[in-house]
Parts: C-alpha cells; sequence; structure tokens
C-alpha cells in the first residue's frame, strides 16, 4: 500500500493572535515536498519503487530485507540517503491459549531521502504505530518539507514506543513473578522465557539504533539545522533511557530465573529425599517376611502375629528414628 502526504502552511489571518498552523492532507501522487509512505508491499510496489522513484536497487533491497539491522547508508552517485532503524511490534502469531501474555518482536522502518526529488520516502513491512500516528495527524509540529526533522520525530516516537513496550513487559513480569510464588506451573516458566526473549531483540535493536543516532548526530550525511539540536538530544536521551531500563529488566529477570531455578531444584531434592526414605521404611516389612518366610528355624516362627508385630514395630520405629534425624529437617 502506497500512500502520499504533503503539509501545507496556513497564514495567520492579519491583526489575528493565532499562530501558523501546518496541515498535512493526502495527494494523489509524489510531489515535491511530500511524504511517500510504503506499508507491507508487493511485487508492483517494488517496482514503482525503483522505476518511479528512481530509488537505488540496493537501498529497495535493504528496505525490503525483515532481518536488516540499523543503520545509515549514502550513494555518491544519486546522493540519496537510507537510514533504517528497528521498531518494537507486537507479535501476533502467538500460538498459546492464554492470551494474557504478549510477547514482543522489533521489525525494520526504512526512511530514504531523494534530495533532487526532495521527497522522503518510509518503507515497513509491516503495520507500524509510528506511520500510522504520523499519517493521522497525531503528531505536533509535523512538516513532510522537513525532511530530517521529521526523521528525528520518528526517531523520538520510536524510542518512546520501546519505553511504553518496557514498562508493559515489566507489568507482566511482576504479575507472572506472584503467580510463580504461588504455583511453579509450566505456563508461567514459558511466560518468563517469552519475556527474556522480547528484552534480548529489545536490548539488539536499542543497541544498533543509538548507534545509528550517534552518526546521524554528526551531520556529515544528514545536514542537521540549530533548531534540530535540541529535538536530536531529547531522542537520545530517550533512547538512552531505553537501553538502560532493557538491561535492569534483563538483570533482574535473568537473576528471579536463576532463583526460581534453584526453587525447582532444592524442591525436587526434598522429594526425591522423601521418596527415598518411604521406600526404606516400606522395605521393612517385605525384609521381616522375607526373613520368617525362608525354610530356616526362627523364633517364634509359628506365630503368625509375631512377624505382622514385628514388621509393624520396626516399621513405627524407623519412621520415628527418620523424622527426629537431621535428614529430614
Amino acid at each position: 500500500m502506497i500512500e502520499f502526504y504533503k503539509t501545507t502552511v496556513l497564514e495567520a489571518d492579519s491583526g489575528s493572535l493565532q499562530p501558523e498552523r501546518l496541515i498535512t492532507r493526502k495527494v494523489s501522487g509524489p510531489e515535491q515536498g511530500c511524504w511517500v509512505s510504503v506499508v507491507a508491499p508487493d511485487a508492483e510496489d517494488r517496482r514503482w519503487l525503483h522505476d518511479e522513484l528512481e530509488i537505488e536497487p540496493e537501498f529497495v533491497r535493504s528496505s525490503l530485507d525483515d532481518e536488516e539491522t540499523s543503520h545509515i547508508d549514502y550513494d555518491d552517485d544519486t546522493g540519496q540517503v537510507l537510514v533504517i532503524v528497528d521498531c518494537p511490534f507486537v507479535e501476533s502469531d502467538l500460538d498459546s491459549v492464554d492470551r494474557e501474555i504478549v510477547q514482543y518482536d522489533t521489525h525494520p522502518l526504512s526512511l530514504i531521502f531523494l534530495p533532487e526529488r526532495d521527497i522522503l520516502v518510509t518503507v515497513s513491512l509491516k503495520e507500524s504505530e509510528t506511520v500510522n500516528a504520523f499519517a493521522q495527524g497525531k503528531i505536533r509540529n509535523f512538516n513532510t518539507c522537513q525532511r530530517t526533522r521529521v526523521l528525528l520525530q520518528m526517531l523520538l516516537h520510536i524510542s518512546q514506543r520501546y519505553l511504553v513496550c518496557l514498562r508493559s513487559i515489566n507489568r507482566q513480569f511482576r504479575e507472572n513473578e506472584r503467580r510463580l510464588r504461588l504455583t511453579m506451573r509450566n505456563d508461567e516458566l514459558i511466560k518468563m522465557l517469552g519475556f527474556e526473549k522480547s528484552l534480548v531483540y529489545f536490548s539488539t535493536s536499542l543497541k544498533s539504533t543509538e548507534a545509528t543516532l550517534n552518526k546521524i548526530g554528526y551531520g556529515r550525511i544528514l545536514r542537521l539545522y540549530d533548531e534540530d539540536r535540541d529535538l536530536l538530544d531529547d531522542v537520545s536521551i530517550e533512547m538512552t533511557q531505553a537501553i538502560e531500563m532493557c538491561s535492569i529488566y534483563s538483570n533482574v529477570l535473568n537473576g528471579t530465573m536463576d532463583a526460581f531455578g534453584n526453587i525447582i531444584n532444592n524442591n525436587m531434592n526434598v522429594t526425591m529425599r522423601t521418596l527415598a526414605i518411604l521406600t526404606l521404611v516400606l522395605s521393612i516389612p517385605n525384609m521381616v517376611y522375607g526373613f520368617y518366610g525362608m525354610n530356616t528355624p526362627l523364633p517364634l516362627d509359628g506365630t503368625w502375629g509375631f512377624a505382622f508385630a514385628l514388621s509393624v514395630v520396626a516399621t513405627l520405629s524407623a519412621t520415628v528414628l527418620l523424622m527426629r534425624s537431621r535428614f529430614m529437617r
């Protein structure tokens, strides 16, 4: 799906205290200063990117690679710039019956700058909340003519989405930890593994996106204006906070998983010890009846009740001794 957006500036009336307003509307085709949004492109959309917008084939291939990591690239011949960042999203292909658990993953969002046509192109292989927020006019001071500023605004929105997802993971983790304290079910442990997987994806994506942000901050590939510096600092702060939160949650999760693993091993040892003691106690009657069942003269072997009484007394004595011993403490 391909959509086109362009921002127009509405001048304030003379004598009015109202400032000028930015209105972003859909347009019918690519125009100078517009934003081209490509979501879940098919084969025809890919040909259109190459033939109509004349985007470098290498940039198109990188934009359509689901495993592409965050980076920035520049083409010397055309002056086109490719910026790929990783966006968080909720996995929709969960096969778990319990829908209370939400797992996260990341997917690349590509931004292609076409300076010869003054156009910004975004390519997203999945539905992106960041792209939808800009398309629906939820971002303040969004102007398609300011391409570098749009990039920074998208990076700011993406970093804020990471923070929202990390807080959601933390809330689910606390609730699942409370359930684990009550019962050691496999479902809760599997959920913990899902949290760990989501944090690993986030950590890897955040580190690569931070490296891309640092290259953008140099101003060598993309020109940064003075009014963009403050926005760049905000993005850097949000990104650093997301990285720190992801690291803290990962450490807490790993420590919690190790603690619960030790608890499970300890419970298993206690169970095995109890079973071993029960096996030892229950083997006493078998030993007594085994002795009296042999063809060897034994005291009072003609009295059937003596063997029964002896086995009962021996079993009770062994039980009392084992209960008072250090093995049951």
